[in-house]
């Protein structure tokens, strides 16, 4: 069947959100019992985010949402609690919630409270190995003997552990006998690589006595001898010194009678285990490990809400009758008929359904048309001018999303020089009596908020030239809409945009500046207050313009002596101009984008590129900036750059090979004349990176069609072995221009619809029963059937109708992915919760698809 042949491609995306701790131990030293905690986000064990410390207490609230693309498999999202304790000048781990990532989906989208468990130094593993099993009959003068010998052939391993920064691993080889009798044997050590290459074997007698010696030759009484009863493999970092192995993980596979002629067995990958509590291997050279801290329930407990998705995207001709569809929403007659609105109405979770809703007409360009639609519907059923997109309802959903897809660079080039000031000078902006502790400090206090307030105020009313085109025309239309049905009410055209604008983009974007990306680093309490007033201020100087008095605006009592500064004619005429130039039919904008605005920082390591005549070529911390303008790096941040690449000078942005430099996270900036090779602090921050310079740098015309997957080293390419370092790639860049469009996914956003469809299928089934219109079912009102009811119950028969043919697609594509699927090869090793299934001899069908592919490369909607 054709449609076996598609190429799908699987996109994670996570968010996450850290609430807040309870019940946490108080220390047992030090002058005070309370702690001061924070908490890391990993997959697996590599540390993502970092949360802002929260000091003196057993009860923090965080509060705090990341949200990230998945780069790479994971097998466990893991939050870790730390206490920082300054007294002893250091961190110590209070415990850790960790959820597999088969689990993640039954706590989508809502608060749970997760047990804190403790941290056991032997949990802490990831990876997986290859390990071929065989029994072979021993070769006795020529004949073949009942005895057997048994071959362990450790082959490699992926993805093992860092242990402070570095890998030097070695495999442990021990098989245990019925007797008791346990003989080890270890392979050489791999040094820098946590994906090590062995490809050594060892030979296990089939049976042993309890004290037979390796160099004697007696036969084994049979009431002494043991058989091969399990095979231990277990994988160390080797330490500096004598005593200092660290454990990485274990493979446990029973050989029991029939299970040693198990033909599954005989070469697999598995994924690596915690350390067994009993019969643990340990090499000669380590220490016992310390004492196993025990699961204790008092340890607390945290809360947490995780939105997981595993987008599994067909190719684009997939999604046409779907895509077709929701544009025809344009043309409907009434848009409370057309498929935008029926779904928005059947879904409750508005933002949901709006975030790809507007990738989808945004990719099409048709954003500003469906808004319009669905604002006119929404206006005209309202009595109070007041009340216009107050609520969570899908046209307001919809405009945030899009201020904040269209509209990101803009926000940075008004916002982040304000707020770097905030954040570097981190001056004391308290100004409510109750939170001071000395309140001689209230005027100087209050004289540094009104000093950031009035320049982001400044800021944003004299920013209304750049603001995008798009955002403009969108404006421009809700407010010919207001006007039209309020024709009265004078402020309504400014009250209808500044309700946007300032309360929607402007305030949220300075109260929460890591989730615009405006800055990286972590927000202390005083910052976070500061950050907390600011927005409160900006958002009620945009109700100026709907505002008659100065007691509509302020609500707390201490914040009246800022309103009193900014209350006048002055800024209220300032924010009328504002609104009225963003909102006018169109923005012409007259003034050229000059000054380069940043779209990323942060900290990396870069390997010297060889500019000087002389001198090593060293790996160095650098502080990365991109603009619109350049990429350059300084040795910290503020400092003068010591290199600036120009974008057009950026041919090409991939990542290198592991064996390059034996490090991991790392990309090449390629350039005419040498490439740039750049360590990320993790894989997300790497994914980010290489996406983003790879979307900005695209429209290069010279840009590379091939590229060098590894470094040039030692006079050679260590990819296709050429000694000439300019030698043309070998290998397709992985990113084509044609895949790029504005940094938007539409086959993605289209798939995020089919799976809304489908979750929700009980009730639109229920609604065609019913033959009401979704929008009066959703308000829980009930009329007469009409035309309008009509038209929504036929479009409701359209999506069911595409959604059953899009799903059946999947459906075909999972059976045939079950039948293809290799039970113990890499993409799917033997583990986790299947760990032992390795020991049956077959594998039946239902078997397989109760488990399917353990790298989750594909599963139904």
């Amino acid at each position: 069947m054709a449609d076996e042949t598609f190429k799908v491609r699987t996109e994670e995306r996570l968010k996450i959100k850290i609430g807040e701790a309870k019940n946490l131990l108080c220390r047992n030293h030090g002058s005070t019992p309370h702690r001061d905690v924070y908490c890391t986000l990993s997959l697996d064990q590599e540390e993502i985010f970092r949360t802002s410390t929260i000091e003196k207490t057993l009860s923090p609230f965080f509060g705090e949402e990341f949200q990230f693309e998945v780069p790479r498999k994971f097998r466990y999202l893991s939050i870790y609690l730390y206490d920082r304790d300054r007294p002893l000048k250091q961190d110590k781990v209070i415990g850790k919630v960790a959820i597999k990532r088969q689990d993640l989906a039954s706590y989508n989208n809502k608060d749970h409270w997760f047990t804190i468990k403790a941290v056991d130094a032997d949990s802490e593993v990831q990876g997986k190995a290859n390990i071929d099993i065989r029994f072979e009959p021993v070769n006795n003068r020529n004949k073949l003997s009942c005895q057997k010998r048994l071959l362990v052939r450790v082959a490699e391993c992926s993805d093992l552990t860092l242990k402070n920064g570095s890998c030097d691993p070695f495999a442990l080889v021990c098989v245990l006998y019925s007797n008791g009798k346990r003989i080890s044997k270890r392979t050489k050590v791999r040094k820098k690589t946590v994906c090590p290459q062995f490809d050594e074997t060892f030979e296990f007698d089939g049976s042993v006595g309890q004290d037979k010696d390796k160099n004697s030759s007696y036969t084994v009484c049979p009431e002494n001898e043991g058989e091969i009863c399990e095979l231990h493999v277990s994988f160390w970092h080797d330490g500096p010194s004598m005593g200092d192995d660290v454990f990485l993980g274990e493979v446990r596979v029973p050989l029991q009678g029939l299970q040693q002629q198990n033909a599954a067995l005989r070469n697999a990958w598995y994924f690596l285990q915690p350390r067994s509590t009993k019969d643990r291997p340990m090499p000669s050279c380590a220490t016992p490990p310390g004492t196993r801290l025990s699961v204790n329930s008092t340890l607390g407990s945290l809360r947490l809400n995780v939105q997981y998705t595993a987008d599994h995207v067909f190719p684009s001709f997939v999604y046409e009758p779907l895509r077709k569809l929701l544009l025809q929403s344009i043309q409907c007659r009434s848009i409370t008929s057309s498929a935008v609105q029926v779904l928005g109405d059947i879904v409750t979770n508005k933002t949901e359904i709006a975030q790809p809703l507007v990738r989808i007409f945004v990719y099409h360009d048709q954003i500003v048309p469906v808004i319009r639609a669905l604002a006119e519907k929404e206006i005209s059923s309202l009595t109070d001018p007041t009340t216009i997109f107050r609520g969570n309802t899908l046209v307001s959903k919809m405009m945030d999303e899009s201020m904040r897809l269209i509209g990101l660079q803009y926000l940075h080039k008004t916002l982040r020089p304000t707020l770097d000031l905030v954040f570097n000078e981190k001056k004391p902006c308290e100004i409510d009596i109750t939170r001071i502790k000395d309140t001689n400090l209230a005027k100087a206090n209050l004289a540094n908020l009104k000093e950031y307030v009035q320049k982001i105020f400044k800021a944003i009313t004299q920013s209304a030239v750049h603001c995008p085109a798009l955002m403009c025309q969108i404006f421009h239309n809700l407010r010919e809409c207001a006007t039209s049905y309020f024709p009265n009410n004078r402020e309504v055209r400014y009250s209808v945009i500044s309700g946007f604008i300032f309360l929607r983009f402007f305030a949220p974007a300075i109260l929460g500046p890591r989730l615009f990306d405006l800055t990286t680093e972590q927000i202390d309490c005083q910052t976070n207050r500061t950050l907390t007033l600011i927005s409160k201020t900006i958002q009620s100087l945009g109700n100026l313009v709907s505002c008659r008095s100065m007691q509509q605006v302020c609500k707390e009592e201490y914040m009246e002596c800022v309103y009193k500064e900014f209350f006048t004619d002055q800024h209220l005429q300032a924010v009328r101009q504002f609104l009225e130039i963003i909102s006018a039919s169109s923005n012409i904008q007259t003034v050229t984008v000059d000054t380069p605005v940043i779209l990323k920082e942060g900290a990396m390591i870069k390997r010297a590129q060889g500019r000087k005549r002389f001198g090593r070529k060293n790996f160095k911390q650098r502080y990365f900036k991109l603009t619109t303008h350049d990429l350059s790096y300084s040795k910290t941040k503020g400092r003068e750059a010591l290199c600036q690449i120009p974008l057009s000078n950026i041919l090409a942005v991939e990542k290198l090979t592991e064996r390059s430099f034996k490090m991991k996270n790392m990309f090449q900036i390629v350039q005419p004349e040498r490439a740039l090779y750049v360590q990320a602090a993790n894989c997300v921050e790497e994914k980010e990176w290489i996406d983003l310079l790879t979307k900005i740098c695209h429209t290069n015309s010279n840009r590379l069609e091939k590229y060098h997957p590894c470094a040039f080293i030692n006079g050679q390419w260590l990819c296709c072995k050429s000694p000439n370092e300019l030698a043309p790639g070998c290998s397709a860049v992985s990113c084509p221009e044609s895949n790029l469009h504005m940094a938007l996914d539409p086959e993605r956003d289209l798939q995020r619809m089919h799976s809304l469809i489908i979750s929700h299928m009980s009730g639109i089934e229920r609604l065609l029963t019913s033959r009401e219109c979704p929008s009066v079912y959703a308000t829980g009102s009930r009329l007469t059937y009409n035309e309008e009811a009509d038209g929504a119950h036929k479009t409701l028969k359209q999506i069911l109708e595409v959604a059953y043919q899009l799903e059946q697609k999947h459906r075909t594509y999972q059976r045939m992915l079950t039948r293809e699927t290799k039970y113990g090869s890499k993409s799917a090793p033997i583990g986790d919760d299947n760990y032992l299934l390795a020991s049956r001899m077959n594998l039946d069908t239902a078997l397989l698809r109760r488990h399917g592919p353990s790298d989750g490369s594909f599963s139904i909607s």
